[in-house]
């Protein structure tokens, strides 16, 4: 099996150096590996995603040599394809259309909390019949996930991860205007992308049990995941846009070398023995996910 990998940034914002830290590990293990390293940009969110910030991130990669190996894959514009999925799910009755209303759904959320009960969705939809279907509601459609035994996850960077199927709810997939949702976009464009790996912050680790139920309900293999854990600020919280992390760009106008970005990134949560200086040919011949620290770096 020849690794595929992939970076997936939203563009909301600038590439900061956890985004960064992310798109090296994968583009490490595609050249350790003799593989490919891919460039997705996860638009869906059209009221926040901007030209500027897609802009920041190619000159990002490319400054810093993590130029993909094939032309970038725009989400939004496969959002043909994802209803497509969606509709093949609700052939196979793995999904069903819910017509609750948002004053319905928020009432069910204050009973749950009134009851000190779970306020997940409680599937009301999940086996009604069709024909009780409301006039002038446009659904949305749930994905009609397992309610008994459990979902593993090996994770190359965790271990084995389990989560009680009892404890996820039906998520959406498709919203009522007719758009599909980050949740299952991930999963449609890691199957048709050919991923075999997917390595990305330790914050989408709850993501992973609901993309690998889609992905088995639609008989596909899921990637190899490997949760890397975040890079962390002095005070111990996550690193990110809003807590001040700066951008590659600022470091470039810094005067600081690619080469020296990528040498520091690489040991926020890799190492090679007492390594602390060496050229990216020793990184790639190094590298290996099985390495990678557990815990947060700062």
């Amino acid at each position: 099996m020849s690794v595929v990998t992939r970076f997936a940034p939203s563009p909301t914002g600038f590439l900061h150096i956890g985004g960064a830290r992310t798109a090296l590990f994968n583009w490490l293990y595609a050249r350790h590996t003799g593989g490919k390293y891919l460039l997705r940009i996860e638009d869906t969110d059209r009221k926040r995603s901007t030209p500027e910030a897609i802009d920041a991130i190619l000159g990002g990669l490319d400054w810093l040599g993590l130029t993909p190996d094939e032309a970038p894959v725009y989400q939004f514009s496969r959002r043909d394809r994802h209803v497509e999925v969606v509709e093949e799910l609700l052939k196979r009755g793995q999904a069903y259309r819910c017509y609750c209303t948002p004053e319905e759904l928020a009432e069910m959320r204050e009973k749950a909390k009134a009851e000190k009960r779970s306020t997940r969705y409680d599937g009301t939809w999940r086996d009604r019949d069709p024909a009780d279907a409301p006039v002038g509601i446009d659904p949305v459609i749930r994905f009609r996930a397992p309610q008994d035994g459990e979902t593993v996850i090996q994770d190359a960077v965790q271990g084995t991860v389990t989560v009680a199927n009892s404890e996820m709810d039906d998520l959406i997939m498709l919203r009522a205007d007719g758009t599909p949702t980050y949740m299952l976009s991930v999963v449609v464009d890691d199957h048709d992308m050919g991923i075999t790996h997917a390595i990305r912050g330790d914050d989408h680790l709850t993501n992973a049990f609901r993309q690998t139920q889609i992905f088995q309900a639609m008989g596909w293999d899921a990637p190899v995941y490997a949760h890397i854990p975040l890079i962390h600020g002095p005070d111990g919280a996550k690193l990110s846009k809003r807590h001040g992390a700066l951008g590659v760009e600022a470091y470039r106008d810094m005067g600081y070398l690619p080469e020296a970005v990528l040498n520091y990134l690489c040991r926020l949560g890799w190492s090679h023995g007492d390594d602390e200086f060496f050229s990216m040919e020793d990184a790639v011949s190094w590298f290996d996910i099985a390495d990678i620290n557990k815990g947060a770096s700062r």
